[in-house]
């Protein structure tokens, strides 16, 4: 890499660093080819992404920036996964550590705010923002939905109650 190319790069982590609000780090070594690739597709399909930089230019980027505690993460073939949703990166991430032993969290960042690797696997077990949106807009419909049946339902026992008299009169 020359200095142009290492400038470029760091100033896109250093844009990752300013719009994501989640960064989680692991080391891969020892993932194939096949398996990284796996782990792109999945991080993709929740998205979030999944970048290997070098270390070096990683600190680099991190100085100044909200996320700047996973600094000391970065020693060995370390891996960064980030995206705007809150859990998916972490929830993608710890779903293949389960199934793939090589791949290892260290730990990450939201906001300002340094996780743990045990915070990590309790930020994935979260729901989703879009899980989140759809219980809450079942909340706010449920009482609609109630209340339009209560409102229906006067006017119905009052049309039975009609109906049963006209057939009484009638018979």
């Amino acid at each position: 890499m020359d200095r142009a190319e290492k400038k470029e790069c760091v100033e896109t982590l250093a844009n990752v660093f300013r719009t994501t609000s989640v960064v989680v780090v692991a080391h891969y070594s020892g993932l194939t080819v096949a398996q990284m690739q796996n782990l792109r597709k999945q991080m993709r399909a929740a998205g979030a992404t999944v970048q290997v930089a070098k270390n070096r230019l990683v600190k680099i980027a991190l100085e100044g920036s909200e996320v700047a505690s996973i600094s000391g993460l970065m020693k060995g073939p370390t891996l960064i996964a980030h995206s705007s949703d809150p859990v998916a990166a972490a929830k993608v991430a710890v779903a293949f550590a389960k199934d793939n032993d090589k791949l290892v969290i260290l730990g990450g960042a939201m906001g300002k705010t340094a996780l743990t690797v045990d915070a990590v696997k309790s930020l994935a077990t979260m729901p989703s923002l879009d899980e989140l949106r759809g219980k809450l807009l079942g909340l706010i419909l449920a009482p609609a939905t109630k209340l339009a049946q209560l409102t229906t339902a006067p006017a119905a026992k009052l049309a039975r109650v009609v109906a049963a008299y006209a057939e009484k009169d009638a018979a």
